[in-house]
């Protein structure tokens, strides 16, 4: 018996009729055509995909994607993704929350679901900005920022969103940017296929509060000496006839110039080692004292918390059977109470007495 063919999709067929409304130049548009793209190329049904975000500029997405969606409360992102993974693991789960919403409110929420690794794919949009509550600080603005929250300049140390991954133990860290389409893409389509919790870092423009926030790493007049691509099995170099190289000083990553470097000295990217030490080296590099990672950093598997809670179902049920809910209710456990008496009793003490 002849298969049907299997079918081909488009950009199209994942973008909503919904108009887009979010500011000219804003760098979630370019998000939000690689991920239809993305979609498209990997040729699961829009039926499949279930697009989940909290609150912000970010998390207006769900309404512009012809997929399911839900748009959730500020920072609960996680545990609404985390519950829908679990009860439908045929579906594609997406993530999309911002530097405020998954960082601030929502980072222990974002947390547990990075150490549970929850198989979905968490887009994280870092504008080092809150955006739609228009440009107070987050937890990734660098220091002395100055701010409508912060008139003199912030003094927290900013949170680095890749070492935070790879702390809960991610078993997938990204990171890419919004001007490079096709570094998206390749990035969005690996950490889909990865059978775990996908985070993926992506440096998003602000425009209006936040403008050019990553203009000194990734302009293209710059960016061949202060931003390095990472590739599987390759050696790290970089810069102007990739004069640069990074090697490994003690338990230091440092910067080299590859002609004087021994080749068997320069560290070979390794996004697959089960130790996370050199992806969180990589991942706390950053100009002007290193180059920026771009890239996978960390590429692992290990189980999933939603196939051994399923798994751990699957086998309850085995062996113990089907469960009662009536027998649960009127079990040893629960109690009728007969008459109001006990309440009256209770509450006479605070209750004074008529005149």
């Amino acid at each position: 018996m002849n298969q049907p063919a299997p079918i081909k999709y488009t950009k199209k067929d994942f973008t909503s009729s919904k108009d887009v409304k979010w500011c000219p130049g804003c760098g979630d548009y370019a998000i939000l055509a690689t991920v239809q793209k993305t979609m498209a190329d990997l040729g699961r049904p829009k039926e499949k995909q279930v697009v989940v975000s909290g609150i912000g500029c970010s998390s207006r997405f769900p309404v512009y994607m012809d997929t399911h969606g839900f748009h959730t409360i500020h920072g609960r992102a996680p545990t609404v993704a985390t519950g829908l993974r679990v009860a439908r693991p045929d579906l594609d789960v997406w993530m999309v929350t911002g530097d405020g919403d998954g960082l601030s409110i929502g980072g222990n929420h974002l947390m547990h679901a990075v150490r549970r690794n929850v198989e979905m794919v968490v887009l994280l949009f870092n504008n080092r900005i809150y955006g739609l509550t228009k440009g107070q600080y987050s937890p990734t603005s660098e220091q002395n920022k100055v701010t409508k929250s912060t008139p003199y300049g912030s003094v927290d140390a900013p949170l680095n969103p890749l070492l935070f991954a790879l702390a809960a133990g991610a078993t997938f860290v990204a990171r890419t940017w919004d001007t490079n389409p096709r570094h998206m893409d390749a990035v969005f389509k690996a950490a889909r296929q990865h059978k775990g919790l996908s985070l993926v870092e992506i440096w998003q423009n602000c425009v209006i509060f936040n403008d050019g926030a990553f203009d000194n790493v990734v302009d293209r007049e710059v960016k061949e000496e202060r931003l390095v691509e990472l590739e599987e099995g390759k050696p790290i170099v970089f810069g102007k006839d990739k004069s640069k190289c990074l090697v490994l000083d003690g338990l230091d990553v440092v910067v080299r110039d590859t002609a004087l470097t021994d080749p068997a000295k320069i560290l070979v990217h390794n996004p697959r080692s089960q130790s996370p030490t050199l992806a969180m080296a990589l991942a706390q590099l950053s100009f002007p004292d290193a180059p920026t990672p771009m890239g996978i950093l960390r590429q692992v598997e290990r189980p999933t918390y939603d196939g051994d809670v399923n798994e751990q179902a699957a086998q309850v049920l085995k062996d113990r059977g089907p469960g009662n809910m009536d027998k649960l209710l009127r079990g040893s456990a629960s109690w009728k109470i007969e008459t109001d008496e006990v309440f009256e009793d209770a509450w006479k003490p605070f209750v004074s007495k008529k005149k």
